[in-house]
C-alpha cells in the first residue's frame, strides 16, 4: 500500500512539473532543429486599429481603416507572422488570426484579423485550410482601397507549418 501511495505521489509531482511552462521564454522558437525569431507582427498589434467614416464614390459612406503609428513604421519592412491559412480562391490565400470557421468571412471577426498573402516569386504552395504557418515576408498596409485587404504579407516564405 505504501508503494502505491509513493508511486501515486511521484506521478502527481511529475505531471504537475510537466504542466508548468517557463514564463521567461527567450523569444526563440525551435522548429526542425532551426531557430526562428519570435513573430515581429502580432494579431494584437494588428487589432489596434481605428476606423473613420468617409464618403466613397461607389459605396456611399464607408469606414476607412487608420492603422497605428507602430504599424506605419513597419510599412515595407521584413516581418515574421503566424496564423491560419484560409484559401480565398484557386490562386490566393490569406493568413487569419482564427481558423476558417471563426474567420472574418463568417462574421465573427473584423477585417483586421486577416492579411492577404503573396508568395515570393508568384509561388502558390499547396496548403490545406487551417494549416498553422509562420511566414517571413514584407509587410504592407492599405488605408485607402476599400476593395483590398487592410494588411498584406508580400514576398512571403513559409518558415514553419503544422502538419
Amino acid at each position: 500500500m505504501r508503494n502505491y501511495i509513493k508511486l501515486s505521489l511521484a506521478l502527481i509531482v511529475f505531471i504537475s512539473m510537466m504542466s508548468f511552462s517557463d514564463s521567461t521564454t527567450s523569444g526563440v522558437k525551435v522548429a526542425n532543429k532551426t531557430s526562428v525569431a519570435a513573430d515581429t507582427l502580432t494579431w494584437k498589434l494588428l487589432g489596434d486599429i481605428k476606423y473613420i467614416r468617409k464618403k466613397h464614390a461607389t459605396y456611399g459612406e464607408v469606414e476607412f481603416p487608420q492603422v497605428n503609428m507602430k504599424l506605419k513604421m513597419m510599412q515595407k519592412k521584413p516581418v515574421i507572422m503566424s496564423g491560419f491559412i484560409v484559401p480565398i480562391d484557386n490562386k490566393n490565400y490569406a493568413l487569419s488570426k482564427n481558423v476558417f470557421a471563426a474567420c472574418f468571412f463568417c462574421g465573427k471577426s473584423g477585417p483586421e484579423t486577416i492579411a492577404g498573402i503573396k508568395f515570393k516569386g508568384g509561388a502558390f504552395p499547396k496548403l490545406k485550410t487551417d494549416t498553422y504557418v509562420t511566414l517571413k515576408g514584407t509587410f504592407r498596409y492599405n488605408e485607402t482601397d476599400v476593395e483590398d485587404w487592410i494588411y498584406h504579407i508580400e514576398d512571403a516564405v513559409i518558415i514553419s507549418q503544422s502538419k
